[in-house]
């Protein structure tokens, strides 16, 4: 949550001091009020020409309440505080998140009637309004409304307007307060199957939860002792052969790694909206990054333009040790919330990226592939331990049709399976879940069948 439960101080002619002027009293008069100062107007004008003095006396009065009236107003001194909070700030797209308001009357004479605005986006839903009763001196009125979208982004919320107006409704004058909050939809993240797929690998299997150590009893790296090491830690071979006494170092846990690589080329995906092929495989990313993390995997989320996240910082972008995995998914989620059609051309970047840093297992949503993007995808396997790509198919989402088969996927599957991959293809209204398990077993008929057993998805997934 941003700026929440801070106070909100008004721009321009605030509700805690008069301002603007009386210009800009004046341009607040409502339709009423700039109808009775027309008719007041007439009815002098009218009086003149007729010689009638008690029309003068009423044309006066009809023009006297306005201008009296926007005098009040213009010198409203109250002082209001306000605050904005979102339960929650971050939440899935197609669901709802409350924002929560609370005015507070902070000077020592109550207000009158208060009408609440509060900006958002039109996609979040109509713009909420409310009017307040009297605050006393010292009080405050919550009110709250509920947002939702389907579309994934970053929505700001605010700022917040308050309008005063006069018991007879003449004149209206709006404050705004200047802070605002932003409400991130992130993609739907889909549970997935914990499946445990045959052909196991280095670095990867049950052993992958107890945190192998770099060196083994064979091939430890001592160190001198120092006073305060534990002496369970006392390297005996290393004690006599050195003649002083030497301690095994901290080891060092190797960690299964895992890239995400989405496409996002605006060419290799048909359509736009929630229900779209691009939508479906920025959900697909999300859910395959957040199933990872929480069985221990170090995650990196890859597109095709080569940008990662986490970022190049620190272990070639991977992160997601267990004091952190849950705030690596939450950096992951807000990136696959802006995430957008790209214009570049290939996968070229994300293949130089992987050459560089590709170990582990490699998990890729990819659009259309022609026959230069097929074999581009192909060389990326041999650069990772095991490779799982689901691919969809831009024709049949396009059409949004049933998903009768793979004809247009025919070749750039075969080409990816050549390769050692295990490839999928995904049409319209897919179950990742069930896609999947189908990964699971179509690893294990290729290492059954006497395939490379790295052409199959490696490792355990628990």
């Amino acid at each position: 949550m941003a700026a929440g439960g801070t106070d909100m101080g008004p721009e321009g002619p605030g509700a805690d001091e008069r301002s603007g002027g009386l210009r800009a009293a004046l341009a607040g008069l409502t339709t009423r009020g700039r109808s009775f100062l027309a008719a007041g107007m007439a009815a002098a004008v009218c009086s003149y020409v007729l010689g009638q003095a008690d029309l003068l006396r009423v044309g006066l009065l009809l023009a006297a309440l306005p201008l009296v009236c926007v005098a009040v107003v213009h010198r409203t001194r109250y002082r209001v505080a306000g605050s904005r909070r979102l339960a929650p700030a971050r939440v899935p797209a197609g669901s709802e998140a409350r924002v929560h308001l609370r005015m507070d009357n902070v000077s020592r004479l109550p207000t009158g009637l208060l009408m609440l605005q509060d900006r958002v986006p039109y996609v979040l839903g109509p713009r909420p309004r409310f009017v307040l009763d009297r605050v006393e001196p010292g009080g405050r009125r919550e009110v709250s409304y509920r947002v939702r979208s389907d579309l994934r982004g970053r929505y700001p919320l605010g700022p917040l307007q308050l309008r005063l107006s006069d018991p007879f409704g003449m004149c209206e004058l709006t404050r705004t307060f200047s802070a605002y909050d932003t409400l991130t939809v992130v993609p739907r993240v889909e549970p997935l199957p914990p499946v445990r797929l045959t052909g196991e690998a280095a670095g990867y299997g049950d052993g992958r939860h107890r945190s192998l150590a770099l060196a083994g009893e064979d091939d430890v790296i001592p160190r001198g002792y120092r006073v305060g090491d534990d002496l369970r830690r006392v390297h005996w071979r290393s004690t006599a052969r050195y003649g002083e006494l030497m301690v095994r170092r901290e080891e060092q846990p190797q960690r299964a790694h895992c890239t995400v690589l989405l496409d996002t080329r605006r060419t290799a995906h048909y359509g736009s909206g929630p229900d779209s092929a691009f939508e479906w495989a920025v959900s697909g990313a999300a859910s395959a990054a957040v199933h990872l993390l929480e069985r221990g995997y170090a995650v990196r989320l890859l597109t095709d333009t080569g940008s990662s996240v986490p970022g190049p910082d620190g272990g070639g972008g991977f992160a997601g040790s267990t004091h952190d995995s849950a705030e690596t998914a939450g950096l992951m989620l807000d990136t696959l919330a802006v995430v957008d059609h790209s214009d570049g051309g290939g996968l070229s970047p994300a293949f130089e990226v992987l050459r560089g840093g590709g170990e582990g297992l490699l998990v890729a949503f990819l659009g259309d592939l022609d026959e230069e993007q097929a074999a581009t995808a192909a060389r990326m396997r041999h650069r990772t331990t095991a490779a799982v790509a689901f691919v969809l198919d831009g024709a049949a989402w396009s059409r949004g049709a049933e998903f009768g088969g793979a004809q247009e996927l025919e070749e750039p599957l075969r080409r990816l399976r050549e390769a050692g991959w295990t490839a999928l293809p995904v049409g319209p209204g897919a179950s990742l879940a069930q896609l999947w398990r189908q990964a699971d077993a179509q690893g294990a008929t290729r290492a059954d069948a006497g395939g490379p057993a790295v052409g199959g998805m490696t490792g355990s997934w628990t």
